[in-house]
């Protein structure tokens, strides 16, 4: 296997620290290269090692594909990809690489026997993205895990491992190595790190010593940012208003109605904000997928949830047309919408506007071949990308973009990050443009505020929430009311 790229600085960095290592992880922020310095590591190691296990999500499969020959002059036969047909049968015994989706791993048996099979004491096992491994107690991180206990090398690569605090730091480097924090289960590392509220069972109010958790880990992590490394152009930021019609308002604030009524003792959890929230940001949109049951009878398990899908006249997909409009002739775009209703009426919007040809589609409703039809179609002929940040936020390069529309928001600070920097990585020589469609008086501008505060939008409510002393009702009222 030889090289057809060289790394840049801190890529190289990035390889001297760790290449004497047998498990490291690389935490560098999305757009640096990560994945660049894994396969020099496999390249350096390619003499003491057999094969290379490279744990994924699985809609990043062909981008790392994509990668090994990007960088390598690996032939198409040293790279098995798995997928929903993979059996020891029919399993390559005479690839180098070997892809393989995480979310796999939980989901089929027979795939993680079969990953098992293939990793060896002389093999490279990494994990991309491994906050896909972060729930400790999560089929899919044991499997991974003990799978990979036995290779002699290991590495996580991830731009965010601590994106909900140090809780999950645990199973990112118990897949490297007990030894590196010390502890042989997550209730020790919790009973020195974590503390948890008394009110509120599981959910963690402080962490604790986390200047020793910091000095544990460092000699075995590489750590960069883009603003330490790269001269990367600058992001431009833009946003588009529009107002709900009559219909939407009145089902918007029945919404929050509904919730009131439904809401025992002035008792909000983080389950019922979100549903709250999901509901809200689903009317402007021009749709409700509305629960017919109450939050309080789901919790004692009284029904089976009932819905009824409800449709409205809005301006979003308006406001949509005509931002499309204003983007240069040739530009290439992505439009990030959370729906799938929605990510419907923009492809048949945009088809009539700009013809099928112009629009390609990335979402979970797409099976593995699909989507990198979908990819491949963008990258060659097709102007617009709609995407919904849960399947395209992860791992993707789309440098041909140079200007992102988000129709509509997720709540988490992270995956906004995450879908931001799918086109803001190295290669990318323009300015890129963020073009934000927002709905006024609205969750909509709750939610913008809570991202641009680098926060999770239903956190942060909740938060309001826990602050209102003794829980008062009316006050907890008054600022549902102002959603």
């Amino acid at each position: 296997m030889n090289l057809k790229t060289t790394l840049y600085d801190f890529q190289q960095r990035a390889v001297d620290k760790v290449s004497s290592l047998r498990v490291c992880g690389l935490f560098m922020e999305m757009g640096t290269g990560k994945t660049r310095v894994a396969i020099e590591l496999a390249h350096l190691r390619r003499e003491r090692i057999n094969n290379v296990i490279w744990f994924c999500p699985v809609s990043l499969k062909e981008t790392v594909r994509y990668e090994i020959q990007k960088h390598t002059d690996a032939p198409d036969d040293a790279i098995f990809i798995f997928d929903d047909r993979t059996t020891m049968r029919n399993l390559s015994r005479e690839a180098f690489w070997y892809i393989v989706g995480i979310e796999s791993m939980s989901a089929s048996n027979r795939l993680a026997l079969t990953a098992n099979d293939v990793i060896g004491q002389d093999s490279f096992v990494i994990v991309d993205e491994s906050s896909y491994i972060k729930g400790h107690n999560a089929r899919r991180t044991k499997r991974i895990t003990y799978m990979a206990q036995r290779a002699r090398y290991r590495a996580i690569l991830t731009g965010t491992p601590m994106s909900q605090g140090v809780v999950d730091l645990y199973a990112q480097m118990r897949f490297l190595s007990p030894k590196i924090l010390g502890y042989n289960s997550f209730y020790s590392f919790a009973h020195n790190h974590l503390e948890y509220s008394e009110k509120y069972p599981g959910l963690i109010i402080r962490a604790h010593n986390t200047g020793w958790l910091a000095a544990k880990i460092e000699p075995y992590v590489y750590q960069v940012t883009k603003a330490e490394c790269l001269d990367l152009p600058f992001k431009l930021y833009d946003t588009r208003y529009f107002s709900m019609g009559d219909e939407q308002r009145e089902a918007y604030e029945r919404a929050k109605w509904e919730l009131l009524m439904d809401m025992p003792g002035g008792d909000l959890d983080s389950y019922v904000i979100f549903r709250l929230f999901n509901a809200l940001q689903q009317i402007t949109c021009g749709f409700w997928n509305r629960r017919l049951d109450s939050p309080f009878a789901r919790r004692q398990k009284a029904v089976v949830p009932r819905f009824e899908f409800l449709e409205f006249d809005h301006d979003r997909l308006e406001m949509l047309l005509a931002t499309t409009s204003s983007i240069p002739l040739g530009e290439k775009a992505i439009i990030w919408s959370k729906y799938r209703h929605s990510i419907d009426q923009i492809v048949e919007m945009l088809s009539n506007e700009y013809g099928p040809e112009a629009v390609s589609q990335f979402h979970g409703g797409l099976d593995e071949q699909e989507r990198n039809a979908e990819i491949g179609k963008f990258r060659d002929a097709a102007r617009f990308l709609v995407a919904t940040q849960a399947s395209g936020g992860h791992g993707l390069t789309l440098n041909e973009a140079h200007y992102i529309i988000f129709y509509s928001n997720g709540f988490k600070y992270s995956e906004r990050l995450q879908a931001e920097d799918r086109c803001h990585r190295i290669g990318q020589e323009q300015p890129v443009t963020y073009i934000d469609i927002i709905c006024r008086d609205s969750i909509d501008t709750r939610i913008s505020r809570a991202l641009q505060d680098k926060e999770n939008a239903v956190r942060a409510f909740k938060q309001q929430i826990d602050k209102i002393k003794d829980g008062d009702r009316q006050k907890v009222e008054e600022l549902i009311r102002s959603l």
